[in-house]
């Protein structure tokens, strides 16, 4: 397979003689306080950014229900999809930007603005999404927290190549396991706090303040170790050997076909919970659990790719998760949505996790990652839960949708193949 190839094709120098030494496998710490500082200011901007981002199915449950009542499960789903597809997507910016020294200030400026939008969010006025609400939800909570997120994400991502090579699939999982964290801890958090006697304006209000204090802990911990390279990398030069490089391109269309079905079992599994008449109080842990064993997955699934390969793990992962999104067609009571969560989660914790591992092993110059990697999450779009809600249709015929989200498993798997 051209992955599993590619995939074993040491990093290379970019010919440049200064970078030699810095990009030579044996000058790589593997360790050291630094590097592990790094790697858990990394960890905290994956719990604050992307967490955040994939506990949106509280607020596709929350606006459907009670907040934006006049509009359709679609129409809602639009605002996380734009979020998350930002978050990616703005990495191709945010890459360019690493490469070219900028770390620091895209992490100041970056977490800044995060917590602006959420206060900005925590404004919104209810049933009012295509008026005065489109401004303080779709703009804030899709746009503004998108754009933010995604200038800090992928570099924090990609930082870590700095000082791990043959562990860098195991940090790097470390580092995607914060967004599993986030999405475990939020979920309870905001389903309580909205939910409950503060409602959304203060909920949101005292999320922006862990997010706060943990983005502040984050920028301190971070730090860079190679100097940027002295010509900015050309995107026209990186685009052009990427659409040669025929495993890089199967890996994004891979990426993109399997976010249809994340994002779905992401968004509406509390929904789906709710209206198929289970208690409130367990649906609101619906997506802890899936989220739960997400995370153990993100952690683990750097452990199983250095027995078996990062192409390998990445795509068993792809193939069980696909086969489990049907079962959500018999989803009925607690004990299913129990194994839902739990198999699904996994699964797409350990595909996640590799995701970033995959493409630094397919890049043949470490100055690329950066760029690489937003390319990657650019050309994955995050049109499947707009998709999946109109499908639903407001008769909530939940069949639909999940066959939709399941059959992208096939396209996926021939895609990795």
């Amino acid at each position: 397979m051209r992955a599993s190839e590619s995939a074993l094709q040491p990093v290379k120098s970019n010919g440049d003689p200064s970078d030699a030494d810095q990009l030579d496998s044996s000058d790589f710490p593997e360790g050291g306080v630094t590097a592990w500082g790094t790697v858990l200011g990394a960890f905290f901007i994956q719990f604050c950014g992307p967490g955040y981002t994939s506990s949106f199915g509280v607020f596709q449950d929350f606006y459907t229900r009670t907040y934006l009542t006049n509009s359709t499960p679609s129409a809602i789903a639009w605002i996380g999809s734009v979020n998350a597809f930002l978050l990616m997507s703005v990495g191709l910016v945010s890459g360019r930007l690493l490469d070219r020294g900028a770390f620091y200030h895209l992490m100041r400026i970056g977490c800044l603005l995060q917590c602006f939008f959420l206060l900005m969010l925590s404004l919104a006025k209810p049933n009012q999404y295509y008026q005065a609400g489109l401004i303080f939800v779709f703009l804030c909570h899709g746009i503004g927290f998108g754009v933010a997120t995604g200038l800090t994400s992928v570099p924090s991502i990609a930082v870590v190549s700095h000082y791990f090579q043959r562990r860098r699939a195991f940090a790097m999982g470390l580092v995607i396991s914060g967004s599993a964290m986030g999405s475990v801890l939020y979920p309870i958090m905001l389903n309580n706090l909205i939910n409950g006697r503060l409602g959304f304006a203060n909920g949101v209000r005292v999320t922006t303040g862990v997010v706060g204090s943990l983005l502040l802990i984050a920028c301190l911990l971070m730090r860079t170790r190679l100097p940027p390279k002295p010509h900015a990398v050309s995107y026209a030069r990186v685009l052009h050997n990427s659409l040669r490089d025929h495993a890089y391109v199967c890996a994004c269309f891979g990426l993109a076909a399997f976010r249809v079905g994340y994002y779905f079992v992401v968004f509406f599994l509390q929904l789906d919970s709710r209206l198929h008449g289970l208690s409130k109080e367990f649906s609101f842990y619906s997506l802890t659990i899936l989220n739960g064993a997400s995370f153990i997955g993100r952690l683990t699934g750097g452990i199983v790719a250095s027995y078996v390969g990062i192409p390998n793990t990445i795509i068993g992962c792809s193939f069980i998760s696909s086969a489990l999104i049907f079962s959500m067609i018999g989803l009925h009571s607690v004990a299913s949505v129990v194994l839902i969560g739990i198999s699904c989660g996994y699964f797409f914790g350990g595909f996640i996790a590799l995701a970033p591992s995959l493409i630094s092993h397919l890049t043949p110059e470490i100055s690329d990652i950066g760029a690489r990697i937003g390319m990657m999450f650019a050309l994955s779009s995050n049109l499947g839960p707009p998709i999946c809600g109109a499908v639903l249709t407001s008769h909530y015929t939940w069949w639909k949708p999940v066959l939709l989200a399941g059959v992208r498993g096939s396209c996926e798997m021939a895609f990795w193949f």
